[in-house]
């Protein structure tokens, strides 16, 4: 079983939401579903980055960390490997 950290966005340089789980695809369709919380007041529904994880516990510790973040540092790293802030729920998903 894998298991994500996941970055969620509004739009480019948006605001940002960050989450763990063990469904990236059901996740990513209640955020876009903007069913409720932080991403539904927000419209964060653009899925911008993710990781995998082999545990759902170095996934939580990573999820914690990133979340300490400064937001550049945050931006840099979904610019890293997402310079086009393209949607990856879209390709994700398919």
């Amino acid at each position: 079983m894998a298991f994500y950290v996941y970055i969620m966005a509004s739009q480019r340089n948006g605001t940002l939401y960050i989450g763990s789980t063990d469904d990236l695809a059901r996740r990513v369709f209640e955020h876009q579903s903007r069913v409720r919380g932080f991403t539904a007041k927000y419209g964060c529904t653009m899925l911008v980055w993710l990781e995998q994880h082999a545990s759902r516990e170095s996934a939580l510790i990573r999820e914690r960390r990133l979340k300490e973040w400064r937001r550049s540092w945050k931006l840099m790293l979904i610019e890293e490997s997402n310079p086009d802030w393209r949607d990856l729920g879209l390709e994700f998903l398919g």
